[in-house]
């Protein structure tokens, strides 16, 4: 029988430690500085790549998917009040009906996703290892960030799903990229610390 001490403690231990809360805002803030880090104009629909995809799967890959989501979701909240924090130094609430908005909004559950993979399913061994995250990594953006990136070009743009896929395959190239660096950082801080994600 669980004891009440013993309930106490466990639910002390869930709780966002401080450590806890400065990774969330520093990788937070990392978003938010890889969002001028190229913006670079890709095609007619107005979604430029830049490296906001690779500091949210980072921090999901590194942080675990608790903080990877809760850092992703800090992100959002800060341009969502105001802050220019999103690409080409935009924000506000317009930004998440325009055509890059379902890219965003997958952030938070990219992280989540990729975390979740890293910590539960490679394991142990399979976190230091680079090919390992980066399945976990590419993973998440094909089950999510992409999708949902389509889906708000449909919704926003008017278009066809098909027309909007031949947009979304021309961010692949460097989603591929990103996703290398990611698995390479994110092994390597995980030899490093093999405790980080012990917690969350």
């Amino acid at each position: 029988m669980t004891t009440t001490a013993e309930a106490t403690d466990s639910s002390t231990t869930r709780r966002l430690s401080p450590r806890d809360l400065a990774l969330i805002a520093a990788f937070a803030a990392f978003i938010s500085a890889c969002a001028y880090v190229g913006a670079i104009p890709v095609g007619g629909a107005g979604v430029p790549i830049t490296l906001q995809t690779f500091a949210v799967m980072l921090g999901g890959c590194v942080l675990g998917p608790l903080r990877g989501f809760l850092a992703a979701a800090l992100y959002l909240a800060l341009g969502a009040v105001g802050l220019p924090v999103f690409a080409e130094h935009s924000s506000g609430l317009a930004t998440f009906t325009g055509v890059s908005a379902g890219y965003l909004w997958s952030f938070p559950l990219a992280a989540l996703v990729g975390g979740f993979l890293v910590k539960y399913v490679a394991g142990p061994r399979g976190k230091t290892r680079a090919l390992v995250v980066f399945l976990c990594s590419i993973a998440a953006s094909i089950l999510v960030i992409h999708p949902m990136g389509m889906a708000g070009l449909v919704l926003f743009l008017d278009i066809s799903f098909a027309e909007a896929l031949k947009i979304d395959a021309l961010y692949w190239v460097g989603d591929i990229l990103k996703t290398t660096l990611v698995a390479l950082i994110a092994a390597e801080v995980h030899r490093a610390f093999p405790q980080l994600l012990h917690r969350r």
